[in-house]
């Protein structure tokens, strides 16, 4: 019966015609997300009228086409320009983008298309095989737990910020506090509006990113007349050729990042309404705390870029879990494809794969063939892109703004938009010149609203605050949180040769096994047991290595 189902699944996919749409797809989502301000959830969504005349796999297939393609187009503005195309992109540019200032465009291309793909193909794998087993975690999950998640990733700012710790924890308290202005999702009440009705309704989240990050950018850009004369990159000789064979050999030696970041991708997208904005910084800081030389990131090191590619794309393999598994979008995007599942008379529910094998199966095997149709596409397209770095800056500069602001405005055909992107632009210009980091202000951004929402939904169910420590996740995060938070004084005191650090590690696994205890079950426990043991070894081998010398 399997062997039976797995066939008509892949005739389903194999055809002609759907192999023709699925390649549509794909370079209508690298189109898509290399466009600053066009989502990928947009481009899913302006697919999903042309489905409705087509069967259920095909349809699934393309969409999920767009996806992937979507997914990877964003990697091309933000190394070539420093402008995220999507902002599960944001975390490529810290490193992509001076990568290819360096002259080595064709180099951190390359790291971002392998990366993408083989990040791709782990949540394929892990999608197919643990999809029952990981949906679960994903929905023990409630709103205490999502609220600590959000502050663990919170945490993330402090690591992020580096060396100008107390400007970064500024930069990501103001992006907490623009997520504040207009009404309350919860409430309904005004804030900070001023009785501006434009107010009201708060900054649209891509303006500011784009005004940031963008509007910033080539503020800093072209205030030098000199500067502004010159090629995006600083160096004369730009090689056009994307390095395949050198990106793939970086990738093969810094394995245990992909393979780490690709887990944290797959684990986020499994939670409902985190998505890649989340994933990728996540992943772009726990490299960064892993490796020997965290000062060098923000250089152009290729960790820096192999970790938010390969974790952006995994998390839409963990988006589709529940919804194969349970019939609950991990994200938007896996919401709209629930959309178009049930425009054809399919219901996702925890019966879905044995009552609908082969579509199951086609599901599977299309977001597979979207990932070697979105290398075999992008190697291509990539060759003109690269071609922007040999662009004069004051012409690139216009183009640039051009684009920007009109796929500001045609978001939601909205003037204040525009304004919204100048003001930030502004904003963002001003925190380069004095030193602030954007990334904590657009973390703060991203995390705002998902951490107010789920903190009123707390508050409404008990306002107690006990469930933020005794409920087992919550607990966890918390844990995880303040030894986050506690990172970058760890380093700086190991650098100074204290001692005390050396029980850093130790002391986070006892501490983690404590929830983990909590969760119950048979395999946690057997984890926590095992992190015990592991901290217990490492305190022995110290105590040891001490006493002999």
């Amino acid at each position: 019966m399997f062997a039976e189902n797995l066939l008509g699944a892949f005739a389903e996919i194999g055809n002609v015609k759907t192999l023709v749409y699925m390649t549509i797809g794909v370079a209508a989502g690298l189109l898509a997300g290399s466009i600053p301000g066009f989502t990928i959830a947009m481009a899913v969504v302006l697919t999903l009228p042309f489905t409705f005349s087509m069967e259920a796999s095909q349809g699934a297939a393309t969409m999920i086409s767009v996806l992937v393609g979507g997914l990877s187009g964003g990697l091309m503005a933000g190394i070539l320009t420093g402008i995220p195309g999507t902002p599960s992109s944001v975390a490529t540019t810290f490193d992509g983008f001076p990568m290819a200032r360096k002259g080595e465009p064709g180099f951190a291309l390359g790291l971002g298309v392998w990366s993408s793909f083989f990040g791709g193909m782990f949540s394929a794998v892990m999608l197919v095989l643990f999809a029952p087993q990981l949906a679960r975690v994903g929905l023990e999950f409630q709103p205490w737990d999502f609220f600590m998640l959000v502050m663990f990733a919170l945490t993330v700012t402090a690591s992020l910020a580096g060396k100008n710790l107390v400007k970064g924890l500024l930069a990501g308290a103001l992006g907490l506090f623009v997520k504040t202005i207009g009404e309350d999702d919860a409430a309904g009440m005004a804030r900070f509006n001023f009785g501006n009705d434009e107010l009201l309704g708060g900054f649209d989240f891509i303006a500011v990113l784009i005004g940031l990050f963008a509007f910033s950018q080539l503020l800093s850009d072209v205030r030098d007349p000199d500067k502004a004369r010159r090629s995006l990159s600083m160096s004369g000789n730009v090689r056009v050729r994307i390095e395949h064979l050198r990106a793939i050999k970086a990738i093969i030696k810094r394995w245990p990042t992909l393979i780490r970041s690709s887990f944290i991708g797959m684990f986020v997208g499994i939670l409902p309404g985190a998505g890649g904005s989340i994933a990728n910084i996540l992943a772009y800081d726990q490299a960064k705390k892993a490796s020997s030389k965290p000062e060098e990131f923000g250089t152009g090191v290729p960790e820096g870029v192999i970790a938010p590619e390969s974790s952006n794309n995994a998390v839409e393999g963990g988006a589709l879990t529940p919804l194969m598994a349970l019939g609950i979008p991990g994200d938007v995007t896996a919401a709209i494809l629930l959309g178009a599942l049930l425009m054809h008379d399919v219901v996702p529910s925890p019966s879905f794969i044995a009552e609908e094998p082969v579509l199951a199966y086609s599901i599977f095997i299309a977001f597979f063939c979207a990932n070697f149709i979105m290398i075999a596409l992008q190697s291509v397209v990539l060759r003109v892109f690269v071609l922007v770095t040999r662009i004069r800056m004051y012409m690139l500069a216009s183009v640039i703004l051009g684009f920007a602001s009109i796929g500001v405005f045609a978001l939601n055909n909205i003037t204040f938009d525009i304004w919204t992107l100048l003001w930030f632009g502004i904003i963002g210009f001003a925190m380069r010149q004095f030193g602030f980091p954007l990334a904590p202000m657009i973390l703060g951004v991203v995390l705002g609203d998902i951490a107010e929402l789920n903190l009123s939904r707390a508050m409404a169910i008990d306002e107690s605050l006990h469930h933020f420590v005794t409920r087992p996740w919550a607990l966890f995060f918390l844990i995880v949180a303040l030894f986050s938070a506690a990172f970058p004084y760890f380093q700086s005191q190991r650098s100074a040769g204290a001692k005390w650090t050396s029980y850093y590690a130790p002391a986070l696994l006892a501490a983690v096994s404590l929830p983990l205890t909590m969760m119950g079950g048979g395999v946690r426990p057997v984890l926590a047991v095992l992190c015990v043991v592991l901290a217990g070894y490492l305190v022995y081998r110290l105590r040891r290595s001490a006493t002999s010398t």
